[in-house]
């Protein structure tokens, strides 16, 4: 048997330092170490006390025991984030803006894929009922405040991301939204200005879907111009989506001059179908995208688009979302709106 020996020569096993340690690094009372650690509504410690103490945590590498932290304050220290596609490079970034607030107040984010389905939405939401969370900040195509309504009398907080100005009535329900009807009207606006009177768009089978393609026929119908119902095609939200619409379009007599789709992932479809059929972009075929993923700056030609920012988008859901659970805003919902930018490259 060699455990003793090894154990000595490998050295001591170092002790977990504990909040009486942290206390005496920083020169405070363990009491004032424990507020600061649960976050106590209502204690009265400056800010300079506040760092030091977490400035001793780090030099001690002290973590707070999460059960027993659970167990005092009745929270989890978690909340939930549900998507509709965690493969769509806009919702990662969206993801870091969340993880970035959550981070700073210890909670882990524990995320939630969709698919965009209605019943796939409501099995999430009865897990989350299940596994408990402090909060959920959702990107929703299909379910309602009304359906909301049951995890918020459980107790559960909720922000939705929303692709126009949603209100909740009574319900303590909060939205942060971006205006996707005024955003692509400004997109196709954009293509107007450039000479295109024939413009299709390329609109996926759910989401946002809506929103956008209103704009895309206000900036039509401000301008006098007129679309045929076989200048609207229906993608996935996915290249592939993109590229088949794309080729649907190619086909119309007369044929659009400039394509609006509803997402980068379908405009990058589109670019790959106009390509294949020897087609310049802009010359040809001018296109404009919408969410401004990292990919669009990089493809040639790189990709007209709007930004909606995800990751503000992301930290700002996530505030608004630790304002309610930390008890600093009470009552009915709220809607902010958060902006957006055009963002003018080579494809139009």
């Amino acid at each position: 048997m060699t455990d003793g020996p090894a154990r000595h020569e490998m050295g001591r096993i170092k002790r977990r330092p504990t909040q009486a340690d942290v206390a005496r690094r920083a020169g405070v009372s363990q009491a004032m170490v424990s507020l600061v650690i649960n976050d106590a509504p209502g204690a009265s410690i400056s800010k300079q006390t506040q760092q030091r103490i977490r400035d001793a945590m780090e030099e001690l590498g002290y973590q707070p025991n999460r059960t027993a932290r659970s167990l005092r304050t009745r929270k989890t220290y978690t909340i939930a984030s549900v998507i509709p596609d965690i493969t769509n490079p806009f919702y990662p970034a969206f993801e870091r803006g969340v993880q970035d607030a959550a981070q700073q107040r210890e909670y882990d984010v524990v995320i939630y894929n969709t698919d965009g389905m209605a019943a796939r939405e409501r099995q999430v939401f009865k897990a989350i009922l299940q596994n408990r969370a402090d909060g959920v900040i959702a990107v929703l195509f299909h379910l309602t405040a009304h359906d909301l309504r049951p995890v918020l009398e459980d107790g559960i907080t909720i922000v939705r991301f929303e692709p126009q100005p949603k209100r909740s009535g009574p319900l303590p329900l909060d939205n942060v939204f971006v205006d996707n009807r005024r955003a692509a009207h400004q997109a196709v606006r954009h293509l107007i200005d450039h000479g295109h009177s024939r413009i299709g768009i390329i609109v996926g089978h759910a989401g946002p879907r809506t929103a956008r393609l209103l704009g895309y026929r206000d900036a039509l119908n401000e301008a006098g111009l007129f679309a045929p119902e076989t200048y609207v095609q229906v993608g996935n939200f996915q290249p592939s989506g993109g590229y088949a619409a794309t080729g649907q379009i190619l086909r119309i007599t007369p044929r659009p001059t400039a394509i609006f789709a509803e997402n980068d992932e379908m405009a990058l479809g589109a670019l790959s179908a106009l390509r294949e059929s020897h087609l310049r972009v802009p010359e040809d075929m001018a296109i404009v995208g919408f969410d401004d993923i990292p990919a669009a700056s990089l493809v040639t030609p790189s990709l007209t688009t709007v930004s909606l920012f995800p990751r503000d988008v992301g930290r700002r859901a996530a505030e608004m979302l630790f304002e309610r659970l930390e008890g600093r805003v009470s009552g009915e919902g709220r809607t902010e709106e958060l902006p957006f930018e055009l963002v003018r490259r080579e494809s139009a």
